[in-house]
C-alpha cells in the first residue's frame, strides 16, 4: 500500500483527451502542479521532458497495475497549457479509462476537468487568444476540408495577425494625436500629427470595410451552406432528398402534404458543407397544419443561401409563389420526372433551368456539381482571412463605425477623435483578448469537450 502524500498542491486538472468509446488508444490529459505527482506515483520513474517511454500504469494507493502504455511529461512553461502537463497513453477500452480515470480522482488536490478547461488554461497562460481558442474549436468541429482549412488558419493566429496588425495602426495614429495634445500651443505640429493620423486611418478604414463586405463567407464555410429545396407538392422534393443525401432521410409518398416539417441532410460537396432542407410543399390549403408547414418552408428559404424550387415536368411551374417573390434572385429551377415526357426532352423553359429524374437518378449528379459549383464561388477563394464568427463581426463593425466617427468628426475636437481611436482599438482587442473580454469567456470554452 503507498501512502500518497497529504501536503496540497495546486489546483491539478485531468480529463480523457480522446474520444469516449472502445478504441485502440485513449489519452487522458493532467494539467496543473499536481501532473508530476501523478507520474511519480502511477507512472514512475518520471520519463525526460517530451519523450515517449513506455510504463506501467499503476494505482496510486494499492500499486497495481492497471495498463502497460506509453506516458509523457511536458513540464510548464513549454506545454499546450503553461502548465506541469501529463499525458497517459492507454489502451483504449472502457474498463481501462475507467480505471486509471478513477485513480486519478482519489489523488489529492486532482479534480476532473470542465469542458474547455485545458484551453482556458492556455490562454490564460498567453499560449492561445481568443481568436485562435476559437480556430481550435472550429477544428475539432471540422467536418469538411474547406472548414479544416478555415479554422486551422485561424488556429494557427492568420485572423489574429491581421487584427493585431490592425490594432497597432491604431495605436500608431492614437500616438500622433496624442502627440499633438502635448503640442498644443504649437499649431503647426499639432495639425500636421492629425493629419498624418488621418492619413493611417483612411487606409484602415478601407481595409476594414473590405474586411467585412466578403459576402459572410467565412460564416457560411464554417456553418454550411444552406440550401432550400422548394416547390409544389408531389414534385418529387422528398425523394431529390433521398437522392442527394443518398438514403433514405424523408418520407415519399403520392399523397400531397406529407411534408409537414423541415427535414435536413449534411453533404460534403467538394470540401464545402452543404446544408439541404426538404420542406413543406407551397399550395392553397385549409388544414392549419399544413398552412403551419407552408409557413416553415418560407422561413426556411429565407434563410437559405440558395432556394431550388422542383417542378414537375408534366405540368412545369415555373413561376414562384408570392410568398417566395423576395428569394427570387437567388433561386435556381429544376424540372423532376423528365423521364416521363414522351419524347424524352424537356419543353422550352428558362436557360438555367436544371432538368433531372429523381426517379432514374438522370441529371441528380449534374445538379449536386451544379450546388458545389455555386457554393464554393459564394465562398470564393481568397488569400486573406474571413470572418468565422458572429462575434467577431460585431466587434470589426464596431471599429469601423468608431473609425467613420473620427473621419467624420471635427479635427478641431481633439480629444474626441482621440476618444474614437480608442473605442476602434478596444473593439479589435476584444477579439483576440487583448482587453477585458470576461463577459465571453465561459460562452467560448464552453464550447469545448470535457478533454480539451
Amino acid at each position: 500500500m503507498v501512502q500518497l502524500p497529504a501536503q496540497p498542491i495546486g489546483p491539478t486538472i485531468f480529463a480523457l483527451a480522446s474520444a469516449p468509446g472502445r478504441a485502440g488508444v485513449a489519452v487522458i490529459r493532467v494539467s496543473g502542479e499536481g501532473a508530476s505527482r501523478v507520474l511519480d506515483y502511477m507512472a514512475g520513474p518520471r520519463p525526460p521532458a517530451r519523450r515517449a517511454s513506455g510504463r506501467f500504469i499503476r494505482h496510486p494507493e494499492s500499486g497495481e497495475k492497471l495498463d502497460h502504455g506509453v506516458v509523457l511529461w511536458f513540464p510548464g512553461p513549454k506545454s499546450f497549457t503553461g502548465e506541469d502537463v501529463a499525458e497517459l497513453h492507454l489502451h483504449g477500452g472502457r474498463a481501462v479509462v475507467q480505471a486509471v480515470l478513477g485513480a486519478l480522482a482519489i489523488m489529492p488536490g486532482l479534480r476532473m476537468a470542465e469542458p474547455g478547461e485545458f484551453a482556458r488554461r492556455a490562454f490564460e497562460a498567453g499560449k492561445l487568444d481568443l481568436a485562435e481558442v476559437e480556430g481550435l474549436a472550429d477544428l475539432i468541429d471540422a467536418e469538411t476540408e474547406g472548414q479544416r482549412r478555415q479554422a486551422l488558419a485561424q488556429a494557427s493566429g492568420a485572423l489574429s495577425d491581421l487584427y493585431d496588425g490592425w490594432r497597432a495602426s491604431l495605436i500608431e495614429a492614437l500616438g500622433l494625436i496624442e502627440a499633438g495634445l502635448d503640442f498644443a500651443d504649437e499649431g503647426d505640429i499639432g495639425a500636421k500629427t492629425f493629419t498624418d493620423a488621418t492619413a493611417v486611418i483612411k487606409v484602415m478604414a478601407q481595409a476594414v470595410t473590405h474586411h467585412l463586405e466578403d459576402g459572410h463567407r467565412g460564416e457560411i464555410l464554417r456553418d454550411g451552406f444552406r440550401v432550400a429545396l422548394t416547390g409544389p407538392p408531389n414534385a418529387g422534393k422528398s425523394s431529390l432528398l433521398n437522392a442527394l443525401a443518398r438514403r433514405d432521410v424523408a418520407i415519399v409518398s403520392d399523397e400531397a402534404g406529407t411534408t409537414r416539417d423541415v427535414i435536413e441532410v449534411r453533404l460534403d460537396l467538394g470540401g464545402v458543407p452543404v446544408i439541404v432542407s426538404d420542406t413543406a410543399g407551397f399550395r392553397e390549403t385549409q388544414g392549419a397544419v399544413e398552412r403551419e408547414g407552408m409557413r416553415r418552408s418560407q422561413a426556411a428559404a429565407e434563410a437559405a443561401d440558395l432556394v431550388l424550387w422542383l417542378t414537375d415536368a408534366s405540368a412545369p411551374q415555373t413561376v414562384l409563389p408570392p410568398e417566395l417573390a423576395a428569394v427570387a434572385d437567388r433561386t435556381l429551377l429544376v424540372l423532376n420526372k423528365v423521364d416521363l415526357l414522351s419524347d424524352g426532352a424537356a419543353p422550352a423553359l428558362p436557360d438555367d433551368m436544371v432538368p433531372l429524374s429523381v426517379k432514374t437518378g438522370s441529371g441528380v449528379d449534374d445538379l449536386m456539381k451544379r450546388l458545389a459549383v455555386i457554393a464554393h464561388e459564394r465562398i470564393g477563394h481568397h488569400a486573406e482571412p474571413a470572418l468565422t464568427q458572429v462575434r467577431h463581426r460585431n466587434l470589426v463593425e464596431g471599429c469601423r463605425a468608431a473609425l467613420q466617427a473620427f473621419l467624420d468628426g471635427s479635427p478641431d475636437e481633439v480629444e474626441l477623435r482621440a476618444e474614437d481611436l480608442r473605442r476602434a482599438a478596444d473593439a479589435l482587442g476584444r477579439i483576440t483578448g487583448r482587453v477585458d473580454v470576461e463577459d465571453v469567456l465561459d460562452h467560448i470554452f464552453g464550447r469545448f469537450c470535457i478533454g480539451k
